[in-house]
């Protein structure tokens, strides 16, 4: 029997979470919770770990599930899905299913995510000039992403899906020196 790849696999979890939560009207409140369940396994990987724990009964998961649903309010599709990855035993693919899911939501919601790198926090109206100029060349919504990196000296690296723009004071340094390398 072929083994299938841990992509395949969140993927399909994903599909079938988006298409639980649109059947059931909770598609926005799920995609909320799962974005914030997808913040706290990448900030603290040992929550998926733990719950991953082939020696933790289903059950005792099952319930520090439904304990934390009703801390955090989550909806009741979202505690739905993850009892079902409990069941399946595959909390050791939650980073990857949440992640897949988020693509999933964001592509059948026209949503480009974007990685902006720069010096210092942009001012609330740079942000919004930002944002704006990216909806317009992108023509889809925005989530923007910031990283702070002194080290690029100025100016910004903006990246979504596949394509890069690099107008950082050290990547014109960078292209100059190739230039004068007799580079192209």
């Amino acid at each position: 029997m072929k083994k299938e790849s841990k992509f395949k696999i969140a993927r399909r979890y994903a599909v079938a979470m988006y298409e639980a939560a649109e059947e059931s009207g909770d598609l926005k409140k799920t995609a909320a919770d799962l974005r914030l369940l997808e913040e706290a396994v990448s900030e603290e990987p040992e929550i998926a770990a733990c719950l991953a724990n082939p020696l933790w009964r289903v059950q005792d998961k099952k319930d520090a599930l439904k304990k934390t649903a009703q801390k955090l309010k989550l909806a009741d599709e979202t505690l739905k899905s993850l009892c079902v990855i409990a069941d399946n035993g595959r909390f050791a693919e939650l980073g990857s299913i949440l992640k897949a899911f988020r693509s999933l939501y964001y592509e059948k919601h026209n949503i480009e995510e974007v990685r902006v790198v720069t010096v210092k926090p942009l001012s609330k109206q740079q942000d919004e000039k930002l944002r704006n100029n990216l909806e317009k060349l992108l023509e889809k919504k925005v989530v923007v992403s910031y990283e702070i990196k002194p080290e690029i000296l100025g100016g910004l690296i903006v990246s979504y899906g596949s394509d890069m723009v690099d107008d950082s004071i050290s990547g014109k340094l960078k292209q100059l020196e190739t230039v004068m390398k007799g580079g192209r």
